[in-house]
């Protein structure tokens, strides 16, 4: 949040002082990084607030209010670079002076971001729990797993994207236009800028429409939760289950077959063993297990069979 401020505030007193309209959409584009970060960081915050009275499951979809908050913003600024682009393709602007800043804030913004952008993609192999790359494999691995990572790690992995993008073509843009006559590609780039930032704006506000309504956990989250219930040597089925994300949390929701002949105490401590199991693991916020007697019907392979069916 705090290096994107900055970049705007570079960027915008370079596009005032070159009228320069590709920074001038890159300027918007760092506002609006600027802003969303600011939005999705008290988001963080309040999403991991512990369950109260009145709101006993948890405070974690706060976070995706607030990255819809943040795709408002990012659809404003984009309109108004889409705008901005759109004159200048009526009316080039001609080439000024301050090429030299131009130049020098772009060659930062794309530093910044840059650095902003690896830090992002770690993060999300962290938190997908996948396995480090590094180099040019990070970037690919990251776009991998982008959809276990949470709400606001996202969000920060789209817009870098755009934002390094944006600087670069930015960067394309000022060059020729001081060095050539085709002063259109002022406005094509600033255009072109505006249209990412509406991609990053959909591609975000779906992501987070999908985690207010209640998503399924991705299928590898699902087998290792059934591979560790099917572990514990009492279980013999299980009968059905739910998991449900909720930002980068999961909740477990699920019937467990037990053997025969257990006592009523004996079944309870082994739902016990298997809940204190499954909250073990750092992505899982509770588990919710239920316990019934082994009916001798496989349910749960017969269920992903019917799903491979379907």
């Amino acid at each position: 949040m705090a290096g994107n401020a900055v970049l705007a505030a570079a960027k915008g007193a370079a596009a005032a002082f070159t009228g320069s309209g590709a920074m001038f959409a890159s300027a918007m584009h760092s506002l609006a990084d600027a802003v969303n970060q600011g939005f999705v960081f008290v988001g963080s915050v309040l999403s991991e607030r512990r369950p109260s009275r009145r709101f006993p499951v948890g405070f974690g979809r706060v976070i995706n209010i607030f990255c819809m908050i943040a795709v408002i913003v990012v659809t404003i600024m984009a309109y108004e670079t889409i705008h901005e682009g759109i004159h200048l393709l009526r009316h080039p602007a001609e080439a000024s002076s301050g090429f030299w800043i131009n130049v020098g804030v772009l060659i930062l913004n794309i530093l910044v971001d840059g650095a902003i952008l690896i830090k992002a993609s770690k993060e999300i192999l962290k938190e997908a729990r996948a396995p480090k790359a590094s180099g040019f494999a990070l970037l690919p691995a990251a776009f991998k797993n982008v959809g276990r990572a949470a709400p606001p790690t996202r969000l920060v992995f789209y817009e870098d994207i755009v934002a390094v993008l944006g600087a670069f073509f930015a960067l394309v843009a000022v060059v020729v236009v001081a060095f050539t006559n085709f002063a259109l590609i002022d406005g094509l780039v600033t255009t072109l800028i505006g249209l990412l930032m509406i991609a990053v704006a959909f591609r975000v506000g779906y992501d987070n429409m999908i985690g207010l309504i209640g998503v399924s956990a991705p299928q590898d989250v699902e087998d290792g939760v059934s591979s560790t219930i099917l572990a514990d040597p009492d279980v013999r089925d299980i009968g059905s289950m739910r998991i449900i994300q909720e930002g980068r949390y999961y909740h477990v929701d699920a019937v467990v077959e037990l053997r025969t002949g257990l006592t009523l105490g004996d079944a309870d401590d082994i739902k016990l063993r298997i809940q204190k199991e499954l909250t073990t693991n750092p992505d899982i916020a509770d588990a919710a297990i239920s316990i019934v007697e082994d009916d001798g019907t496989a349910s749960w392979h017969r269920r992903e069979a019917d799903i491979e069916k379907k």
